[in-house]
């Protein structure tokens, strides 16, 4: 069941609620508190995008195979958005790029049970039909500046429902092998070198060659060796066409 509201803290928070089970979507035109990867707040005006949380119940998933469920998130949004003519592609962990451009930010949080998945959040945000950004944003893009239309979001949101479903049944009849190669497949940069920036604050290039199950992103260095990372161990780095200083993301 899809529960419209008009504000709300946070998506993610009330879908930690007992109320909400299996297949239940919070979607609130205003999030005073929105989260986004790695502590940033995400900001959207009321009435222009979609907000809103899924929760799903995947119990048949250890909890050491949580990011398949990424996987098929991000899947399915990209099956929604190629239904509209836009080429996206998934910026690991789970951002959904066009171009250089971030058209949806996500927050996924699991709740776990003796070694198994009990619950799992999916909070999103997708630019929809919103043509101006804060400027101190350095990449957002929206549905409508991609396309030159303006959408009904409940559309979206419907379209989106369908396809987390159909990824979803792939996942629990067990095409997880299915599932991790188009996800690696849809991998923004995927084999191609670019600027990279790690904790200490240095930076290096390197190729994306895929992720592990687990979630550990590959990277080739240029002295040849495939190294691993977890997220938070390493930052792409956008280099902006119009200046000379790049961008972390």
């Amino acid at each position: 069941m899809i529960y419209h509201i008009e504000q709300t803290t946070s998506t993610n928070d009330d879908a930690r609620e007992a109320c909400y089970r299996h297949g239940d979507v919070i979607w609130a035109e205003l999030q005073t508190a929105g989260r986004g990867q790695r502590g940033h707040v995400w900001h959207s005006p009321r009435g222009e995008n979609l907000t809103f949380s899924a929760v799903l119940e995947p119990t048949f998933l250890p909890a050491n195979e949580q990011f398949l469920l990424s996987e098929i998130v991000t899947l399915a949004l990209t099956d929604v958005f190629a239904q509209y003519g836009v080429d996206t592609r998934i910026k690991w962990t789970n951002d959904i790029y066009a171009g250089d451009r971030k058209l949806v930010g996500m927050l996924i949080e699991h709740v776990l049970s003796g070694g198994r998945l009990v619950r799992t959040i999916a909070g999103i945000g997708i630019n929809v039909n919103q043509t101006a950004f804060d400027p101190v944003l350095p990449n957002p893009v929206s549905l409508r500046q991609l396309t030159g239309r303006t959408f009904e979001r409940r559309e979206v949101l419907d379209a989106f429902l369908d396809a987390l479903e159909r990824r979803y049944v792939r996942l629990e009849t067990g095409d997880c092998v299915g599932l991790q190669e188009e996800f690696r497949g849809r991998l923004y940069r995927l084999g191609e070198r670019h600027l990279y920036r790690f904790p200490d604050g240095s930076t290096a290039r390197a190729v994306i060659e895929g992720v592990r199950p687990t979630g550990a992103l590959l990277l080739r260095h240029d002295d040849g060796l495939l190294r691993e990372y977890l997220f938070r161990e390493v930052e792409f780095v956008i280099e902006k066409r119009d200046s000379a200083s790049p961008e972390a993301k």
